[in-house]
């Protein structure tokens, strides 16, 4: 009989559902790493919440351990990498917490809006200051909602049950879900000119991370209100406290911030300022919610070989998953590629397979390119809920079969079709094991796909891969590997370099200010 320990406080149904599906179940808290360790080798399952960390050493314990399931969305506090390589799948709960997060963001607008904080402790002074707090309506105003996925989406739909009138950023919803969420699609900078409250429902990525930074916040019109919670890093919170002092932010509530717990913030204190200690899921609904789904997707597991949310492995049977598992590493990579160098709204993503590949299981295939290509703007999504991800955000996904064999034995292609047109990525797997890209935006090149890489777009010109390479040494950078690619002689290039370190905002501008340049990007692997 499989045996699960659950180390995090959880709501008791978590047990029952385990004992029920035939899991033997232990719940044993507030272990300190050294008594964890000295007990987890006995277990085949780690259920947890935020407090136990699955760190390499509690892992190195773990002789038997199969599975950890997190009750909730983030997994900051699992070692995902060490895990996959000890063949432990991770599984967390991602959409338990939807609707509570949601309804925490619009209390906090609400507190916003009429000082409810301030209010309550004046009066309970005994003061009775009703003229100082001079709130505004909800009603008719404008809702910028930066990121619409799951959470914004519910937001929003609460927003218009409120008469407000709600635009939304995000690079993946198309007009059609705008449509069908009643709200209007628009860019950045358009919401931050327009918006009377701002509240972001998108994950840290380095694509967000400071999305509201200096810059941006000068942008916003004057009086804005903004709440965050989400994700702590997407505010620059020194810039915040300085909107507030100002008086050009009229109001910020923050259940996240960058360092948590948040002892001390240099926002403590600023007037009009409003802060939780992170409790976007803390309702009694959200807690059963999602112990009762982390011990269903765990007992699946153990019992039946099931797998649901599982951030590091992708729905799979024993039989399949030798001969896929290459394919999918290529899937994933072409699928990130294109998502980290496809700009504007995606309406649809392609996947077409040629010869060998079209005789495959597609679902997986399918599913680690949507999982490549979502990831590059969240970090919940794996290879189980990418397609839900991907219908939520309306984007239609097509797979095309040809067993016919082309200029390669085996071929996978990803197209995208964005506001700007439509682009596509392909690639092949050498000696039936090693992915490789050998197509890019119409334009043959042949390179690995790895780690940090320089993707450039330059003028097919005598003396740029010299004025590059100096570039590159001047600020301390070694090329792994390098990879070039042209259309026409004196027509357009493409270069992709593998770097030995990561390419710094420094770096990238003073690559994209060299002559001939017309795209320079940083990628990751």
């Amino acid at each position: 009989m499989p045996k699960v320990l659950i180390s995090d406080k959880m709501d008791p149904k978590a047990a029952e559902i385990f004992r029920q599906r035939g899991v033997e179940v232990d719940e044993i808290t507030g272990k300190t790493p050294e008594e964890l360790k000295a007990i987890i080798g006995n277990y085949d399952g780690l259920a947890i919440r935020s407090s136990t960390k699955a760190t390499k050493e509690i892992i190195d314990a773990a002789t038997n351990l199969k599975v950890i399931g997190r009750a909730g969305i983030g997994v900051d506090n699992v070692d995902i990498p060490y895990a996959s390589s000890k063949g432990v799948v991770v599984m967390n709960t991602p959409f338990g917490n939807s609707i509570t997060t949601a309804e925490h963001a619009i209390a906090l607008m609400f507190a916003l809006a009429r000082q409810l904080p301030e209010a309550d402790a004046s009066t309970q002074q005994g003061k009775w200051e009703k003229n100082r707090f001079m709130g505004v309506e909800l009603t008719a105003k404008t809702l910028g909602l930066i990121g619409a996925g799951n959470i914004g989406g519910i937001v929003a739909d609460r927003a218009l049950g409120l008469r407000m009138k709600v635009v939304a950023y995000d690079p993946f919803l198309t007009p059609e879900r705008a449509l069908e969420m009643g709200v209007e699609k628009v860019e950045l900078d358009q919401l931050l000119a327009r918006a009377d409250f701002i509240t972001l429902h998108t994950p840290l990525t380095d694509q967000t991370r400071n999305i509201l930074s200096r810059e941006n916040l000068a942008k916003t019109k004057k009086g804005v209100r903004i709440i965050n919670c989400a994700r702590g890093g997407l505010i620059d919170e020194a810039a915040l406290k300085d909107g507030l002092d100002s008086g050009h932010v009229a109001g910020a509530a923050l259940d996240v911030f960058v360092t948590e717990p948040a002892k001390e913030s240099p926002l403590f204190g600023t007037a009009n300022f409003i802060s939780t200690p992170h409790l976007g899921a803390s309702t009694s609904e959200a807690q059963v919610n999602v112990a009762i789904q982390v011990a269903e997707q765990m007992a699946d597991f153990l019992v039946s070989g099931g797998v649901t949310n599982a951030l590091n492995m992708p729905s799979l049977s024993a039989e399949e998953a030798p001969r896929l598992k290459p394919y999918m590493a290529l899937a994933e990579k072409l699928g990130s590629l294109v998502g980290q160098l496809a700009h504007g709204g995606i309406n649809r993503v392609s996947i077409h397979s040629e010869g060998a590949a079209a005789d495959l299981n597609q679902k997986p295939i399918v599913s680690a390119v949507l999982a490549g290509f979502l990831r590059v703007h969240s970090d919940t999504v794996n290879m189980v809920n990418a397609p839900y991800l991907a219908k939520e955000r309306g984007i239609e996904v097509r797979e095309v079969r040809n067993e016919k064999e082309g200029d390669y034995h085996t071929l996978i292609r990803v197209s995208v079709k964005t506001e700007a047109g439509e682009r596509s990525v392909a690639g092949t797997l050498f000696g039936n094991a090693a992915p490789r890209l050998v197509e890019l935006f119409g334009i043959k090149v042949e390179a690995d796909l790895a780690g940090d890489m320089l993707y450039i777009v330059n003028e097919d010109a005598p003396g740029f891969i010299g004025r590059l390479g100096s570039t590159l040494g001047a600020a301390n950078v070694n090329i792994g590997t390098f990879h070039l690619g042209r259309r026409d002689a004196g027509g357009e290039a493409v270069l992709l370099l593998s770097l030995d370190e990561a390419v710094t905002p420094e770096l990238l501008a003073t690559v994209r200010a060299l002559p001939g340049v017309k795209t320079a990007m940083a990628l990751k692997f």
